[in-house]
């Protein structure tokens, strides 16, 4: 080894291969703990506010200590003390030496603890927000392209009536516009702890302040207001409820959802060659199979959208045991289920965006698969035209059953064509009506109002959800294979 045993010990591919910058620094030792000197600048400031006797020298010694974090004191701190509050409180003293008398002045551990996972959370959905809107964006310009593009609906995954190529995204559009509308509902639903004391009950701070609720009231409000929250939680434990932790990750496991069931639909199209996504002109798909063109992004989206769902239980199972005003053993739970589901959002959404900036559509076998599929589906077509022209229903219904069924056993025992239009033309009974079939079998007259739904749905409901990221809207995704 050269100098490092960076390769020796295990690193969390969330970081080391896939999240971005923003959002693993969002939870990251230096966010954390540059948070926590901020919290206790707040506290302190509220405090000499308030009347407690705090000088502006304190303050200014803090401050200006904010970012300087000696780690390495820190971890022989904690060493020592077996507690990660008070092995920062000691080493930010040490570089404090006037202001260590009132740092964490009547707070409790989950003073910073707390509301520092509260500012995460928050930072980390403004991270993710503006990143969705891009996918948004994308796949709705993908959208208006392909808005009348005919294609093969399917259900069950058979071939069923037309659909558009547009219509098809606006189907994954509509249920990330429900998650766009769900994150940015979690995160303005987001409150402060705030200044509460050790069991919730503010009884350190009332003692403080020698009685006056007024003023520990104010207190909890001006720290709310410095950490940029509108509002705090009135009443908590010793820590905020962790059911908002489950709203928080819920919709972060719906964005999920949505995102492995895109992604699948795109590995489906892949394999028919209908659709591909963005593939390097040196990538290699297999190494045993060089013609290959695997879905590499998609297949990624779909591993770590499945690890986003399943992390959904960790929040669940810890609200559900926290026993009275709290238990510890949420801690190393939270540790590790907030800050990955958040680094696995952000991953998806990145890769995402890559995905949708590049599709390729293959028109010409989205026809020939249409072609292949649509005499048979045009049939009904064919009797009215029979029927307008003259003929028997019941009649045209019998020609047209068995002609279809001999089409049917080319397709499915000879590996044929489908040659019931070339049965059609050759039967005189059909013979009134051969000049209607090029208009008959006309793929866009079997796509409904798909376009105009198409156009309806990103005008009314998609674009103005857009409006607040405009700004944020150019940004290009490098991304890692």
């Amino acid at each position: 080894m050269e100098g490092s045993d960076e390769f020796t010990k295990y690193r969390s591919p969330l970081v080391s291969r896939y999240a971005s910058k923003e959002m693993a620094y969002n939870f990251s030792d230096r966010k954390k703990f540059t948070t926590w000197r901020k919290l206790w600048i707040y506290l302190a400031k509220a405090e000499k506010t308030l009347g407690l006797y705090i000088t502006d020298a304190q303050i200014a010694e803090m401050e200006s200590h904010a970012e300087d974090i000696d780690f390495a004191m820190a971890a022989e701190e904690e060493r020592k003390l077996r507690h990660d509050v008070m092995a920062h409180i000691h080493t930010f003293a040490h570089y404090c030496p006037t202001a260590a008398p009132i740092i964490h002045l009547g707070a409790t551990s989950c003073y910073v603890g707390d509301n520092t996972d509260l500012i995460m959370l928050r930072d980390g959905f403004d991270v993710l927000l503006p990143k969705l809107a891009r996918v948004i964006d994308r796949l709705a310009n993908f959208a208006e392209k392909y808005a009348d593009l005919p294609t093969l609906g399917f259900t069950h995954y058979q071939p069923a009536q037309l659909t558009t190529v547009g219509k098809r995204a606006c189907l994954w559009l509509q249920d990330l516009a429900m998650d766009m509308r769900n994150l940015q509902r979690a995160r303005d639903d987001l409150r402060f702890r705030g200044v509460k004391g050790t069991t919730g009950t503010q009884a350190s701070f009332l003692q403080l302040f020698q009685g006056d609720h007024d003023k520990v009231e104010e207190l909890d409000r001006m720290v709310t207001e410095m950490a940029g929250f509108k509002k705090a939680y009135l009443v908590t434990g010793q820590t905020y409820s962790r059911k908002v932790d489950i709203d928080s990750l819920s919709h972060l496991a719906s964005l999920g959802a949505t995102v492995h069931k895109i992604c699948t639909d795109i590995r489906l199209l892949a394999n028919m060659k209908e659709i591909e996504e963005p593939f390097e002109k040196e990538q290699i798909g297999s190494s045993a199979m060089p013609y290959k063109r695997n879905p590499m992004r998609s297949e990624r989206c779909c591993s770590l959208a499945r690890h986003l769902v399943a992390l959904l239980a960790d929040p669940l199972q810890t609200a559900s045991v926290q026993w009275l005003e709290r238990t510890l053993d949420d801690s190393a739970n939270r540790r590790i289920s907030l800050p990955e589901s958040f680094l696995t959002a952000d991953i998806i959404l990145s890769t995402l965006q890559n995905i949708t900036e590049g599709l390729v559509v293959y028109p010409k076998v989205i026809e020939r698969h249409i072609r292949h599929e649509l005499p048979f589906m045009a049939t009904e077509n064919i009797i009215m035209a029979v029927v307008k022209a003259g003929g028997n229903r019941q009649d045209c219904h019998e020609k047209i059953r068995v002609l279809s069924q001999q089409a049917a056993a080319v397709v499915k025992q000879e590996g044929g064509d489908n040659d019931l239009l070339a049965r059609i033309q050759a039967d005189p009974y059909f013979s009134p009506i051969l000049g209607q079939l090029d208009a008959l079998l006309d793929p866009k007259t079997f796509i409904g109002r798909a376009p105009q739904q198409v156009t309806r749905f990103l005008s009314e409901e998609v674009r103005p959800l857009l409006e607040p990221y405009k700004a944020k809207m150019d940004v290009k995704i490098e991304l890692e294979l």
